[in-house]
């Protein structure tokens, strides 16, 4: 998990399985960033479910910079957190052309595209 150290809950935040809420939201947006992992959330029908898009509009907290400086990669978290705005991608992700396609960007830019 990233280094939070910074980050200071209020005294009276619950904790989830001895994580704050923002740990695990943070957690939760990186592995956006994994297109295999979004290709799970939609083979799961969750990119179907008005809740859960609610719920992705609401991580859009994480685009503003007091809390982008806690992402490892924020490129491709926040490219993610965009894409899933749109409903199309969200269909589009199911495919495996396109889950290939993204996870061999994801490569050749963290080698410098040789």
């Amino acid at each position: 998990m990233p280094d939070v150290s910074s980050f200071s809950p209020d005294a009276d935040e619950p904790l989830h399985g001895g994580y704050t809420r923002f740990e695990l939201e943070l957690e939760f947006v990186q592995s956006l960033a994994n297109p295999y992992y979004m290709n799970h959330l939609a083979s799961q029908k969750l990119f179907q479910d008005p809740s859960f898009i609610a719920y992705l509009k609401y991580l859009q907290y994480f685009l503003r910079p007091e809390y982008t400086k806690y992402l490892s990669y924020p490129g491709p978290t926040l490219k993610a957190l965009e894409l899933l705005q749109q409903e199309r991608f969200r269909q589009d992700i199911l495919s495996p052309d396109i889950v290939g396609r993204l996870a061999e960007g994801g490569v050749l830019a963290s080698i410098g595209g040789k």
